[in-house]
């Protein structure tokens, strides 16, 4: 199990910084213990460390105010969108200022005729494409639950949608960021490419806070697709499910998403969202194009799933069916938890090439089985990545001792399948021990990197670099 160090504190900067921002930002500032421990909440097993106090700025200038503050008295400020992070990217292992993005919360300009919008971090996703709805555009990208788009951005997440449109890195194209020193700069443009110096809003997508706030985010649109259409199909196995995937992207099919579930999945989903899905490996697919396309692409699968096994295959373009299938996908986590009632869910992800899919979720399965976990496996498997959730007794040393020997593994294996420890979890505190195993030296020039921005350590400290 991660243990979260804490780390040294700054008592007199922090107590000199709780007075002037009291005395600035007065109720806006918040120092009770219950939204402190949310603030330092983290929905996996990692330790809560809460910071010392929260505050919720309206615009760009006041946090450039909040963080100017926290740098001149060298104080630990970690940026909090909505929470749903899970390797414990918003703890304050040296307690500090958490600064809660969520009150800025406005769209800021839509640009239709090329595709962008602009918008405030404390944006959720859904608020957005219901804001887009009604103007036949989207921003694509379904990490699952209603995050916001700053903690998106600054986790490089992905989700549902990736194997088509990609994960935040490719929909990003500017960023204004608030910088260790409370400067305010924009890092690009809105054009659609650019040769113009260092690309600084790929270096900050992803940086999880560790090298500044951001305070808006320039974003790609898509327009709603003519038509969708949605499929399932059962598989005897994880395996044929897992090559029925790797055949359908070489083929070429433009799928939207593909999403794997094991039968354990299914048999909670069933119960959770009253479904009546065979208690078999699944695969979920949704295709996006015209009438005629997303029928092309619907048959087509269909014959390679058969090749593979594949049984009771469906698809439909009923928007009511389609939803009722992708709700049950999002909801999978609250239906698996079920499954144990009292148990933590310990939620770690990897991603390997496509090509080592099977071989890697095959030999995940059997070792949650040799270790005797309840732990259904679900995965975004166009693109190489699952997820593992053991449901684990807290209390029990000795299985809390084995989740983290598997996590561990499991790690380990993905980095030698030429994979990744995460897929889209990111690094925070839980996944800092494998950063090094599979990155090696690069790891230092990410710590150089953060002490020319931030020599102070002051952004998110304890994260990402040791």
């Amino acid at each position: 199990m991660v243990q979260a160090t804490d780390l040294p504190r700054n008592e007199e900067g922090i107590a000199t910084v709780l007075g002037l921002l009291k005395q600035r930002f007065g109720e806006k500032l918040m120092t009770g213990e219950s939204i402190r421990e949310q603030h330092g909440h983290t929905t996996t097993w990692i330790k809560n460390q809460m910071p010392d106090a929260v505050v919720m700025p309206q615009n760009t200038g006041e946090v450039a105010e909040i963080v100017k503050t926290c740098a001149e008295h060298k104080v630990p400020v970690i940026g909090f969108g909505t929470g749903t992070s899970l390797e414990g990217h918003i703890n304050a292992p040296a307690g500090g200022i958490s600064v809660d993005l969520s009150e800025m919360n406005e769209i800021l300009a839509v640009n239709a005729e090329d595709l962008d919008c602009v918008v405030q971090p404390g944006v959720t996703r859904e608020q957005l494409n219901t804001y887009l709805r009604d103007q036949g555009l989207f921003f694509p990208i379904d990490p699952g639950a209603n995050a916001s788009l700053g903690g998106m951005t600054a986790t490089r997440a992905s989700g549902t949608n990736a194997v088509r449109y990609g994960t935040m890195k490719d929909n990003v194209l500017s960023l204004e960021v608030v910088t260790p020193q409370g400067e305010v700069i924009r890092t690009a443009s809105r054009a659609k490419k650019s040769s113009a110096g260092y690309d600084l809003t790929r270096l900050m997508v992803g940086s999880e806070g560790t090298l500044g706030l951001m305070t808006e985010i320039t974003l790609k649109l898509q327009g709603i697709p003519e038509a969708m259409s949605s499929a399932r199909v059962s598989f005897d196995n994880m395996d044929a499910a897992c090559k029925a995937v790797m055949a359908t992207i070489q083929y070429g099919i433009p799928v939207a998403r593909i999403e794997l579930l094991d039968a354990l999945t299914v048999k909670a989903v069933n119960d959770y969202s009253k479904l009546t899905l065979p208690e078999s490996s699944l695969l979920l697919l949704e295709f996006h194009g015209s009438e005629n396309s997303v029928t092309e692409q619907a048959e087509l699968f269909g014959s390679i799933a058969e090749e593979f096994g594949g049984t009771g295959f469906e698809w439909t373009t009923s928007t009511e069916e389609r939803n009722k299938l992708w709700q049950a996908r999002h909801d999978a986590y609250w239906a698996t938890l079920a499954l144990r009632p009292g148990a933590k869910g310990i939620s770690t992800d990897v991603c390997v090439p496509i090509s080592r899919l099977a071989e890697c979720v095959t030999a995940a399965q059997e070792r949650l089985d040799e270790l005797g976990f309840i732990a259904p496996i679900v995965g975004h498997v166009g693109d190489g990545n699952f997820h593992t959730l053991p449901l684990i007794d807290m209390d029990n040393a000795d299985e809390v001792a084995k989740a983290d020997e598997f996590v561990g593994w499991l790690n380990d294996l993905a980095i030698s399948l030429g994979g990744t420890c995460t897929g889209e979890h990111g690094i925070g505190q839980g996944k800092k021990p494998y950063l090094v195993k599979e990155l090696g030296g690069a790891v230092n020039m990410m710590a150089a990197i953060k002490r020319a921005i931030d020599p102070d350590n002051i952004m998110n400290p304890g994260k990402i670099v040791p």
